[in-house]
């Protein structure tokens, strides 16, 4: 509600706004290193579907009045069977805007996905139904997220699980799925990773914008899905510090099971009505 005030508050200038960043959320302006590189290829690939829409939709208008039927007109025109140049032409063109496309497309998805070079920070960002969990490798401390509770009462997002991370700071982020897929997304990073039960993927960001953005699951994952929901908050060094100080202080060391096993454990672990443990059994790694 707060937000659609203050959009409805800005008017003309955040249209404006909202035109010249391509209808992108405005907040994704310098939130990551890779955030520019993303909006420059979506900007470039609309214009470029614009200026081919207005090209066919010019030709097609032209075609309807130069050729419309006129009043002395023979019950058909000329039936042609074929226009060799033109189809040709209307071959080629599709094939080289595509292979266009294509070339900036890749290029800029592999710099993007470029895992190389040094890092600053290791995370575990677990997918489970239906939250989200974070590990934090070498502090040695964790996240547990739980299920997002949707009541339509303000507050939800002091609830959900934060991944905290620190400013201008390379982040190294393995995304795991433990049961089946998810997908980890922040629409302010313009960016979302696959979280594909029992095969991680990994991605490099640098975050270079302080804030609070939210995240939540791009892939239907069951039931609750639409609750999967989490939150990145961006800090200075020394908040982040602080932050793992106080996971230590709440006892949150060591760190969460990344495998897909690790969610048949729990399920395993967890008291079940009777007549449903031998199954659960069954399911882990020592059943029989």
């Amino acid at each position: 509600m707060g937000a659609t005030l203050f959009l409805a508050a800005c008017g003309e200038r955040q249209a404006e706004s909202d035109f010249a960043h391509g209808y992108l959320p405005i907040v994704s302006d310098g939130a990551t290193n890779m955030t520019p590189r993303i909006q420059t290829l979506w900007n470039g690939s609309w214009i470029a579907a614009l200026l081919v829409g207005l090209v066919v939709w010019g030709l097609t208008l032209w075609c309807v009045v130069a050729y419309r039927r006129r009043k002395g007109d023979p019950q058909l025109p000329p039936q042609v069977r074929y226009n060799m140049p033109i189809e040709i032409l209307y071959t080629v063109l599709p094939v080289m805007m595509v292979g266009v496309l294509f070339f900036y497309t890749a290029r800029d998805e592999a710099a993007i996905l470029e895992n190389d070079g040094p890092v600053d920070v290791k995370i575990d960002v677990i997918g489970k139904k239906w939250g989200w969990d974070f590990n934090y490798n070498d502090e040695d401390v964790y996240v547990a997220g739980r299920q997002a509770v949707l009541t339509g009462v303000e507050g939800v997002e002091e609830t959900l699980p934060t991944l905290v991370l620190p400013v201008d700071q390379t982040v190294e982020v393995e995304v795991y799925g433990i049961d089946v897929n998810h997908s980890f997304w922040v629409p302010a990073w313009l960016f979302k990773m696959d979280a594909i039960a029992g095969a991680p993927n990994e991605f490099h960001v640098t975050p270079t914008k302080i804030g609070m953005f939210q995240g939540k699951c791009a892939e239907l994952c069951g039931e609750y899905h639409s609750e999967m929901l989490f939150n990145v908050q961006v800090v200075e060094q020394d908040e982040y510090e602080a932050f793992i100080e106080s996971l230590r202080d709440q006892g949150n060391t060591g760190q969460l099971i990344t495998e897909l096993a690790g969610a048949l454990e729990r399920e395993a672990a967890t008291p079940q009505p009777e007549g449903e443990s031998e199954a659960a059994e069954e399911l882990t790694p020592d059943g029989h």
